[in-house]
């Protein structure tokens, strides 16, 4: 079964004023749709076409470059919008918001880290909160690789990540990027990153 691009869950203008709605309905829409089609072409006729996205984001390396982009893309970019909501939940809670404080000394430490991470990713990329060996860190990955990949600088699984490419941002805030990753705080779902953390721990 070839892959398909999934709805949004939530409509294109929920993330207003710090996503905005043409943004998302070409990130989404022509971006990430492009993803979808060119993982598609990479795979047809191949052994890797049985394979789910978790099983070739993994071996990505090992396969193409076009399966390391468009996979990468895929899984990046829906485990994106399932980490966007258009309220936020205010800050994480419970286990999720302990294992932050212990790993970073506070919440706005953590802050500070990770939009670090995403200001200093040169060019385009990501930037990610994961679980490693049961602690929290922070890393960044370039282009569409993350932290699943077996060629990731630092492996690990993933809980929050942010789209530092420009077509992420560059709508509404051009070349600001430290905007962008500022109002990013405003629009995560704490609840699925907590549900991810409690899965991954």
């Amino acid at each position: 079964m070839p892959f398909t691009l999934s709805p949004l869950p939530y409509a294109h203008d929920a993330l207003e004023p710090h996503i905005d709605t043409l943004t998302m309905q070409i990130h989404h829409g022509k971006h990430h749709q492009a993803y979808v089609d060119n993982l598609n072409k990479a795979i047809a006729g191949t052994p890797h076409e049985k394979k789910s996205i978790e099983q070739l984001v993994k071996e990505a390396g090992n396969i193409s470059a076009a399966v390391r982009n468009n996979g990468g893309g895929h899984w990046n970019h829906t485990f994106f919008w399932e980490s966007l909501a258009p309220k936020d939940d205010g800050q994480p809670s419970g286990k999720l918001a302990e294992a932050i404080n212990a790993a970073f000394g506070s919440f706005t430490s953590f802050q500070e880290k990770f939009a670090n991470a995403g200001m200093t990713r040169f060019g385009s990329g990501w930037a990610w909160l994961i679980v490693k060996d049961g602690k929290l860190e922070i890393c960044s990955t370039p282009n569409q690789d993350n932290p699943l990949m077996e060629i990731a600088e630092v492996k690990g699984t993933p809980i929050l990540g942010v789209d530092v490419w420009e077509h992420a941002y560059y709508l509404k805030y051009q070349n600001r990027r430290a905007d962008y990753l500022g109002a990013f705080w405003q629009v995560i779902n704490w609840n699925v990153v907590a549900a991810r953390f409690e899965k991954a721990s």
